[in-house]
């Protein structure tokens, strides 16, 4: 495999969450310039730059996971955010700066393994149960016993949540006092077909386990190689990550910073966890509580129905579903979310004051 057809595989897989998109791969360069010179507001925002109080916590594995906290230590009240596949903690750039305005509110966002600054995961515990485990290692070692948590969850995020609940039921309702889940699925992601028509669909979805395993074993070439795909990578990003057309090119160049930045044997790694994931049976746990349900109506990785689904099974959840909205919601229409989670927290806060008054 010569250096740019590898870097141009690598972009497109790592762009697509390992999803693999290779009909974009041809795009030109004319459109990369029309794509970067749009109007673009975010320039000046200090993306990847927000940062909190540092800590290592070791999973039960060994694995040791990037932690960062903000705001008091005596908080009454903690949100926990878990990011997406081939993300990082700084993906909830919008949210963390402007959820500091809270009183009383104790933040904590961590680098799920394998990604960011944590540890790198051995194949065999790179699963989405884990990464249920490890979320309960964060909540154990930035909370104190009893100290009331709300989880929110992005994409694969919102899945780690769901393995926690189904490993751990007995944290929610006790420990776990609301839920907010964006842009996520509760299972069948193998049926995934990025919106190509059906016909197409059941071809990429037959072809894309093979490819993401032979890129996978290829993880080196293919890394080098992305360098040279970048300008495909950034057109891959905002076609298949975002749906809003006026989206910042700041914004877009963060997420595929993000995205290139994880290591191809890393994504291959995930990609069947993701395909095997059905947690519908453990939303259950998640009825009683407050919850808020964030869809993308253009998110073309976990489509709407799948949030719709999530909805179907907790009855009493408020689902809001957001115009123009692709898979990184979070980024493209940050208000939204942050409005959203911030009345979560409004809605839990005086079971919080009650526990710690």
């Amino acid at each position: 495999m010569n250096k740019k057809r590898a870097g141009l595989i690598g972009a497109a897989i790592g762009t697509a969450g390992a999803i693999g998109v290779g009909a974009v791969v041809g795009a030109r360069r004319y459109a990369v310039g029309r794509e970067r010179l749009r109007p673009d507001p975010d320039r000046y925002e200090r993306f990847g730059e927000l940062r909190g109080r540092p800590q290592t916590v070791l999973a039960n594995d060994g694995v040791p996971l990037h932690v960062e906290v903000d705001g008091p230590d005596d908080a009454a009240l903690t949100v926990v955010f878990s990011h997406g596949y081939c993300l990082t903690q700084d993906s909830w750039h919008f949210q963390r700066r402007d959820l500091a305005r809270l009183d009383d509110v104790r933040m904590v966002f961590w680098d799920q393994r394998s990604h960011g600054r944590s540890g790198r995961s051995d194949l065999t515990h790179a699963t989405i149960d884990q990464c249920g485990d490890d979320l309960l290692a964060v909540i154990e070692a930035t909370t104190s016993p009893g100290e009331p948590v709300v989880l929110v969850g992005h994409s694969m995020g919102g899945m780690t949540i769901m393995a926690l609940a189904d490993r751990h039921p007995e944290l929610f309702g006790s420990r776990v006092v609301g839920v907010a889940l964006v842009n996520t699925s509760s299972g069948q992601l193998a049926e995934l077909t990025l919106g190509l028509p059906e016909l197409f669909g059941k071809v990429f979805r037959r072809a894309v386990p093979g490819v993401v395993r032979g890129i996978g074993k290829r993880g080196a070439l293919v890394d080098k190689g992305r360098r040279i795909g970048a300008d495909v990578a950034f057109v891959i990003t905002r076609r298949i990550a975002f749906a809003d057309r006026e989206v910042s090119p700041s914004i877009v160049e963060f997420v595929e910073g993000m995205i290139g930045s994880t290591p191809t044997d890393v994504i291959a790694e995930f990609y069947p966890t993701l395909a095997e994931h059905d947690k519908l049976e453990a939303l259950g746990v998640l009825r009683d509580l407050p919850a808020v349900i964030v869809v993308g109506d253009d998110d073309r990785l976990t489509p709407p129905a799948h949030g719709r689904a999530i909805a179907a099974a907790l009855p009493d959840a408020e689902l809001i579903e957001v115009t123009e909205g692709g898979h990184v919601v979070m980024l493209e229409h940050p208000e939204a979310v942050t409005d959203a989670i911030a009345e979560l927290v409004g809605r839990v806060r005086p079971v919080a004051e009650e526990r710690s008054a």
